[in-house]
């Protein structure tokens, strides 16, 4: 199969199951609870794993391994995105039932912005071949901020893009439901909900600084990085609603992550001295992932201090 046929099917699939997503199984606005979440979760990894056998089939087992590398990549990596959008609705107060549609917007708009990205690095890449190095130090700096710094406490009212954003929309002050925008006087205003909606944009912009660059450590394939990119978002939605109320118990998760931004980082640098294969990598962020999750569940399982008990 060609790859310019490849490209076609792979978004034509993408929008056919987003239409699915929000025209039939998400019409109506509803609480998303955890184990419908968990089956979409479930989907969207299985849908990932069987467009995983058709790059093995058409294109060979080393393009198949890059991409299951990349995925497992990325979809680690947005883990971290679910403890800001569960700080970003806890602190704006959208309700439950809406969550999904802003989500749901979200995502769309970040693979649009991602496909963008992966465009631009891609060009980069392909002309500057030093870019790599400033990547790879890039990912470093990023692991180790990661953990050196305190996590950032998100207020919505300061943030800068929100002051933009109401600089050039007007908004109500009180939400309106699930709409992004209203007609008040035969004049359109924006919700909070669409104010939302925009920081959650701005944000997936911040993660896509780190999660596009490391993409490259694993490939230099266009179609590789975008799929696999594409895959790990269309399943970030499904595993915010399962873990959004247990991330803050995943305390070893942000230094496991920052441990794999190092390691690319790392085998970015080392490229052209000490290459590291597909193989060893993608071992190497599955088991820190793992490791990561093992010891926070040992952490919540095991009590931080001794029960004392009357002698």
């Amino acid at each position: 199969m060609p790859s310019s046929l490849l490209w076609v099917l792979f978004n034509v699939a993408v929008l056919a199951f987003l239409a699915l997503d929000l025209g039939v199984f998400n019409r109506r606005p509803h609480v998303v609870p955890f184990k419908e979440a968990a089956a979409w979760s479930a989907t969207w990894v299985a849908l990932s794993l069987v467009f995983n056998v058709f790059i093995y089939l058409w294109h060979g087992p080393e393009p198949a391994l890059q991409f299951l590398t990349g995925y497992v990549l990325e979809y680690s990596l947005s883990m971290d995105n679910v403890f800001v959008f569960a700080v970003i609705f806890g602190t704006t107060g959208v309700a439950a039932q809406f969550q999904h549609r802003v989500l749901f917007w979200g995502i769309i708009g970040a693979l649009v912005m991602r496909g963008l990205f992966i465009y631009a690095g891609v060009q980069l890449v392909s002309r500057f071949e030093w870019v790599m190095y400033v990547f790879g130090a890039v990912l470093i700096i990023s692991g180790v901020k990661l953990v050196t710094e305190k996590k950032s406490k998100i207020e919505p009212e300061k943030s800068r893009v929100l002051r933009v954003a109401r600089r050039f929309l007007p908004v109500l002050p009180q939400f309106e439901g699930s709409s992004f925008f209203v007609k008040r006087n035969g004049r359109r205003f924006a919700t909070p909900l669409f104010l939302v909606l925009v920081l959650v944009e701005a944000t997936d912009v911040l993660f896509a600084v780190d999660s596009i660059p490391a993409i490259f450590a694993v490939t230099k394939d266009p179609l590789i990085i975008y799929t696999s990119n594409v895959c790990a978002i269309l399943g970030l939605r499904a595993m915010y609603f399962m873990l959004a109320g247990a991330i803050l118990r995943f305390r070893y998760l942000r230094p496991g992550l920052a441990l794999i931004l190092v390691f690319v980082g790392f085998k970015m640098l080392l490229a052209h001295f000490y290459p590291i294969s597909t193989v060893v990598s993608l071992a190497v962020i599955t088991c820190v992932v793992a490791a990561a999750i093992m010891l926070s569940l040992r952490a919540v399982a095991v009590p931080s201090h001794p029960v004392k008990t009357d002698k």
